[in-house]
């Protein structure tokens, strides 16, 4: 398993706990790729990659994608539901 090298960004708040709980799910960012494109989100590797390293932006489609396929509330990827 890959250690992150650089530190986190500060594009949004929600790539860390994508990170949480994708990894809490045994599920590799592949395995997470394919359910949001299954679930009609096209994003790539490099994306979600700066995506849980809170480099990027996060839109609303995605957002929403992420909470459903992880078994999460948008609340709790939002850091208002502990």
């Amino acid at each position: 398993m890959n250690t992150r090298k650089l530190p986190l960004g500060n594009r949004n708040i929600v790539g860390a706990k994508v990170t949480k709980a994708r990894k809490n799910m045994n599920m590799t960012q592949v395995n997470l790729l394919s359910k949001l494109q299954t679930s009609g989100v096209d994003i790539s590797v490099p994306a979600l990659s700066l995506l849980e390293a809170q480099k990027r932006p996060v839109n609303d489609i995605e957002l929403n994608a992420l909470a459903d396929i992880l078994n999460v509330t948008v609340a709790w990827l939002m850091g208002r539901d502990e």
